[in-house]
């Protein structure tokens, strides 16, 4: 929700969201020689997604037109695995909570992104009826 404040007291949602969507962007820019045009962030619960669009190199481009965004598809997969120590540790600190889950992928032409992390649960309490 736009201007309320994460359950650890850090920053409004929409600041988050908009600091996660930078840091990420920056990220695969650095390792990909090029940033998206655009890339947003969402935080549902225990989810955070990013998605980038438009991030596609003038050398993927011409992949993808001389038929070979399969190519594309496949080296855009390994660097965002090769990335994902440093996109973790962004989301962790920014979020204040350690990412269980990280999942990655790449559209079929190259073009958009999307980067997912699924948080460890804020606070588990115990439920006193459980048995085990």
């Amino acid at each position: 929700m736009e201007g309320t404040t994460g359950a650890d007291g850090g920053l409004p949602a929409g600041q988050l969201n908009a600091a996660i969507a930078n840091e990420l962007g920056k990220l695969i820019a650095e390792f990909t020689g090029r940033g998206s045009e655009k890339s947003r962030a969402f935080i549902d619960g225990d989810v955070v997604v990013c998605l980038l669009e438009n991030g596609a190199t003038k050398g993927e481009r011409k992949l993808v037109a001389a038929g070979r965004a399969d190519v594309v598809r496949l080296g855009r997969d390994v660097l965002q695995h090769a990335m994902k120590d440093q996109l973790v540790a962004a989301v962790e600190r920014l979020t204040g909570r350690k990412v269980r889950t990280f999942l990655s992928g790449t559209s079929a032409l190259g073009e958009s992104s999307v980067e997912v992390f699924v948080l460890e649960p804020e606070h588990s309490t115990p439920n006193p009826g459980a048995t085990g």
